[in-house]
């Protein structure tokens, strides 16, 4: 009988063991990031051009255009800030915007009050937008796991990017924006060609590594550490995240390089003499790639022994 009894403990307790197992907590998985399948849409037609020519398109609605000189770079020319903003604010809050999180996508409702925080409209909270493709990608991913309800608009960014294969792994390439002369007073001819400029730098950033890891040396050795805070403030005044380390050199570049008109930018802004950014500037094109981007330096070196 000892044995008998023995043995029914014995299963008594392996079947006391696997209902506790069944039972226990189980982990909550993360949540994958996917992208849903967008409904079939019209192809967008999609023309290459220059610098120049983007500068002097006048459009009607949007226009997209693959830039000639690098054509991983697409520009989104806008014949309204309202379109731009409708298509890309909520891009911007998720990926650079301070004071907003990174890690979830807005809704209507709450993006509007963000907006409206800064004192600004739909059609002011961006004038130029730029971002990585990969940056987009993580937007749709987690909009659709958090079942935003998207614009129109947002949908056709979807849709072009689908039509791009940007959502394929790996994808190295940048996504600009252009307000339309007009559209709001301070767009004039000569304020579109600074944005355009500004942007299409990053647009370089974001599709050519080689580039991106120079811009990160040149902001760690070639500015001081007082040099980079006073860069990190007027961009934090500007509404970008200072602790985004990587957009504080990209927009470094941008600025510090490529944004000649003084309504954008000008060295008093960051605190410096037009002597040190000149020293700055000179040593960035020493330093750079061989680009089409080099080659915007180098005319700005010619026109200024010219003068």
């Amino acid at each position: 009988m000892w044995p008998f009894a023995v043995a029914l403990v014995l299963v008594f307790l392996l079947a006391g063991a696997g209902a506790f197992w069944l039972l226990r907590p189980q982990p909550v998985p993360a949540p994958q990031l996917t992208t849903a399948p967008v409904a079939a849409a019209p192809k967008l037609d999609i023309i290459t051009a220059t610098e120049s020519e983007i500068a002097e398109h006048v459009g009607t609605s949007l226009t997209v255009f693959r830039f000639a000189d690098n054509p991983r770079i697409l520009v989104l020319d806008f014949a309204s800030l309202h379109e731009q903003g409708e298509m890309l604010n909520r891009v911007a809050a998720f990926i650079e915007k301070a004071g907003l999180p990174h890690d979830r996508v807005l809704t209507d409702h709450e993006l509007d009050e963000a907006i409206r925080a800064r004192g600004d409209t739909v059609e002011t909270f961006y004038f130029g937008h730029d971002y990585a493709a990969k940056s987009i990608v993580r937007f749709f991913a987690f909009a659709d796991n958090e079942r935003i309800q998207l614009t129109p608009q947002e949908e056709t960014l979807r849709a072009l990017l689908q039509q791009q294969g940007w959502f394929a792994p790996d994808v190295t390439a940048g996504l600009i924006s252009v307000p339309a002369v007009g559209s709001d007073p301070r767009i004039t001819p000569s304020a579109r060609a600074a944005i355009l400029r500004h942007e299409l730098s990053h647009g370089e950033f974001f599709s050519e590594p080689e580039y991106a890891d120079f811009t990160r040396t040149f902001w760690l050795t070639e500015l001081t550490e007082s040099e980079r805070g006073a860069v990190r403030n007027f961009l934090a005044n500007e509404g970008y995240d200072p602790a985004d380390e990587e957009l504080m050199f990209n927009e470094m570049q941008a600025y510090l390089m490529f944004t000649r008109d003084p309504t954008f930018f000008r060295p008093d802004m960051v605190g410096m003499t037009p002597d040190r950014l000149a020293a700055l500037q000179e040593h960035f094109f020493a330093g750079m790639p061989a680009s089409w981007l080099r080659d915007i330096l180098a005319g700005y070196a010619v026109a200024a022994s010219a003068r």
